[in-house]
């Protein structure tokens, strides 16, 4: 059964309303969507700290990396082009950083901020083959700009 995107987005609506503190914004989203499909095994945000690096911020699941530069792998790809990556198979993902083996797809999306600046990127990693979809980075992204931009 898909995910229901609506639901999601009113329960984070309703869990964040009046928060402008970025980590406590981040907590909790990792938390929501992470608890909210089986499918999602690692679920957090990499913060924008320096031009060009990302720091692991708060996340559900296993270790994450503690930093990635923009020119490297599937997250430094989001924050580098302001694009999701959508990751049917890390493997096949040129400079793909395996910070958990178990990884076998994953779905980047930057985070903007309301002055339109790249604060973050959120990375789901599945430990199953082509995990998300098109509706999911869409979903997600509605989420993130509710939260963030506005």
């Amino acid at each position: 059964m898909p995910l229901d995107y609506t639901t999601l987005a009113k329960t984070i609506a309703a869990l964040t309303h009046g928060e402008t503190d970025e980590v406590a914004l981040m907590a909790t989203l990792a938390c929501e969507i992470h608890h909210a499909d089986e499918r999602f095994d690692w679920t957090g945000f990499y913060r924008v700290t320096e031009p060009g690096l990302l720091k692991i911020g708060p996340y559900q699941g296993g270790h994450g990396c503690l930093q990635i530069p923009f020119s490297r792998g599937v997250c430094g790809a989001a924050a580098r082009t302001g694009e999701a990556q959508l990751v049917p198979d890390v493997e096949a993902f040129p400079g793909h950083i395996a910070c958990a083996s178990s990884t076998r797809s994953e779905l980047v999306l930057p985070v903007w901020n309301a002055a339109g600046a790249v604060i973050a990127v959120l990375d789901i990693d599945s430990n199953r083959p082509d995990a998300f979809t098109q509706e999911d980075a869409d979903g997600l992204s509605g989420i993130l700009a509710a939260t963030f931009a506005e």
